[in-house]
């Protein structure tokens, strides 16, 4: 579905991107999950289209989209603020996009009358943004990000302006959602929980690089870091020596506090 090949970018000589390459299958629902600053969202934005890598190429299905404009990438994007329009109502806030490509009147209600069903937004139809929840202006965004059927479906920081409680309810939503709509989809967050609790796949990021990939329970599991594992959650760690491998018995010296076996 999505292929980064060796991908860098940088800023005023800054490295933000340094080699990053990965593949997403179709139908995934795969984080990029990192702190402020390890170049996340820049390579969202890459994939989108708002920026062009230094170096590497991007693929989506099969063809190289790394020269393509924004509008003739097959992806939606969901901004953290959504960016709804306030002087419209919800239905002409998702008839957006296929008004851009001239679609038929009729063709459009029917394709938002089905929108508004699968998020629950029927009765909400004539409101305005302003008049609405956070919950409810997210599947507005998603709604209109997902109208014109992109094969894959961005999405950066979706649940940093909510509530945190409305956090959990709207995690929930944005699966079922997902798995209804079938599209694929790449989100950005700096939460482990929410990237534990979404994703099927996910990769943790550090100054630009990615540090290991896996389905959260590989990375929670088996972090082939200690920057992984202290960045999924508390950990205990012992500072050894490697004195004696037979197999896969393995003997660590810790100093004065003596020896122990670990199976590996």
């Amino acid at each position: 579905m999505l292929k980064l090949d060796s991908i860098s970018k940088s800023f005023d000589e800054k490295p933000v991107l340094q080699n990053i390459s990965l593949e997403i299958e179709e139908g995934e629902r795969f984080s990029l999950l990192g702190q402020s600053g390890c170049g996340k969202t820049t390579l969202l934005r890459l994939i989108a289209g708002f920026e062009s890598p230094d170096q590497g190429k991007i693929w989506i299905e099969g063809n190289e989209v790394s020269s393509l404009p924004v509008e003739k990438r097959p992806v939606g994007l969901i901004f953290q603020n959504y960016a709804l329009f306030q002087h419209m109502t919800v239905y002409d806030n998702i008839a957006v996009g296929p008004r851009i490509k001239k679609l038929s009147e009729s063709e459009i209600t029917k394709q938002i009358d089905e929108l508004l069903e699968i998020t629950r937004l029927k009765d909400l139809k004539n409101s305005y943004p302003q008049n609405i929840s956070g919950g409810e202006a997210q599947r507005v965004a998603l709604a209109r990000a997902v109208i014109n059927r992109p094969k894959i479906l961005l999405l950066d920081e979706p649940l940093s302006a909510l509530d945190p409680s409305l956090r959990q309810h709207l995690r929930e939503e944005l699966v079922e959602m997902q798995k209804t709509l079938g599209i694929t989809f790449l989100f950005v967050t700096h939460d482990q929980e929410e990237a534990m609790s979404m994703a099927t796949h996910m990769c943790i990021m550090e100054k630009g690089v990615i540090k290991q990939t896996g389905t959260p329970v590989d990375l929670y599991e088996r972090p082939e870091s200690s920057f992984v594992a202290k960045f999924l959650g508390e950990i205990n760690c012992l500072v050894g020596t490697i004195e004696q491998q037979i197999g896969n018995l393995v003997t660590i010296s810790l100093g004065e506090n003596g020896k122990i076996k670990i199976f590996i």
